[in-house]
Formats: structure tokens, C-alpha cells, sequence
């Protein structure tokens, strides 16, 4: 374990295109996705790292969960690598505007931006990955056998929200909202 992001760290960090975000507050715990073009992690130095928020659900749990606990732990995964890179960091949330806009992409600045202080970074076994298969072929799921998430949507909030439109609409609201 190491108290900074080595330079094969780094590597890691900087190819990297996903990582899943975990924050804890009094509600709970929470988990999400981030993901973006690799390097979207900026390495600030040695011992800081930036992670911009870009749009999303607009549930705020991870930003609520930092102001009240800052403590997070980040996992990267790059598709057909076998390792993993978790850690635990503290983080604040930045609303700097020349932060943001330095984190822009196609003219679009993220809302806010975590600052993650590093004290441990280390590499992760592989096996779960490995076990998984999560990057073979023959493991993909063919989204027609699940629920759409218009379905769950729908599910849930009995019909108010999703369906067949949202389905339907995801891909244009997707292309003019992704960033």
C-alpha cells in the first residue's frame, strides 16, 4: 500500500474510463458509477485527486454523503484489465469556477467537482473479475431477457415515471444531456 499514486498508479488511473465511487452518511451507504473519456480522474499531484460530477440522476446521495462524511473509496476498472484499483480518501466538494470549467467538455463545465485527498492507494486482487468473466463475450447479457430500466422506472413509481417512452427517448436525451 502505498500514501500517494505511484507512477504505475497513476497509469492505471489515467487509462481508466469507470470508476465506482463509494460514500457513506447517515441514511447508508452509496455507490455510484462514474465514468467519462480515460483520464476524466484528474491527477492534481501525488496526493490529490479530482473527480469531476458530471450530470446524472440528480439524487445528490454522494454529495450529501461528503458533506457530512468525507471519507470515500473509489474502485477503477478498465475493460479487459484484470485488476482493480480501490483505496479510501477523503473528499471535498468544489464548486471553484475555474475548476470546472477546466474540467469543460464540449463547452460543458460539471456542477461541482470532488478533491480527493490520497492516504492509501493499492492494488487490488483480481479474482472476482477473473471469476466473473466480466469481460468475455460469452458473459454478456442480452438486454432484451431483463427489464428495461423504463420498466423499473415504472415499476416503482406506479406508471408516473418511464416506460415504453422513456425507453424510447433515452437515446436522443442521452446525446444532448451527456455532459
Amino acid at each position: 500500500m502505498a500514501d500517494h499514486i505511484t507512477d504505475d498508479y497513476r497509469a492505471l488511473i489515467e487509462a481508466s474510463p469507470f470508476v465506482a465511487l463509494a460514500t457513506v452518511g447517515p441514511e447508508g451507504l452509496d455507490c455510484s458509477p462514474r465514468g467519462d473519456r480515460p483520464g476524466f480522474v484528474r491527477i492534481a499531484d501525488p496526493r490529490t485527486l479530482i473527480l469531476p460530477d458530471r450530470r446524472g440522476n440528480n439524487r445528490l446521495d454522494t454529495l450529501r454523503n461528503v458533506v457530512r462524511d468525507p471519507r470515500v473509496a473509489l474502485l477503477f476498472l478498465i475493460s479487459r484489465l484484470g485488476n482493480d484499483f480501490p483505496g479510501q480518501r477523503p473528499a471535498v466538494i468544489s464548486a471553484d469556477p475555474a475548476l470546472l470549467d477546466s474540467l469543460a467538455i464540449d463547452g460543458k463545465a460539471p456542477r461541482t467537482a470532488l478533491v480527493i485527498t490520497v492516504v492509501e492507494a493499492y492494488f487490488q486482487c483480481a479474482r472476482a473479475i477473473v471469476r466473473s468473466g466480466l469481460w468475455k463475450a460469452e458473459s454478456q447479457v442480452d438486454p432484451r431477457t431483463i427489464p428495461s430500466p423504463g420498466a423499473m422506472l415504472a415499476a416503482v413509481t406506479a406508471g408516473e415515471v418511464g416506460g415504453e417512452t422513456y425507453d424510447r427517448d433515452w437515446p436522443d436525451r442521452a446525446a444532448k444531456t451527456l455532459w
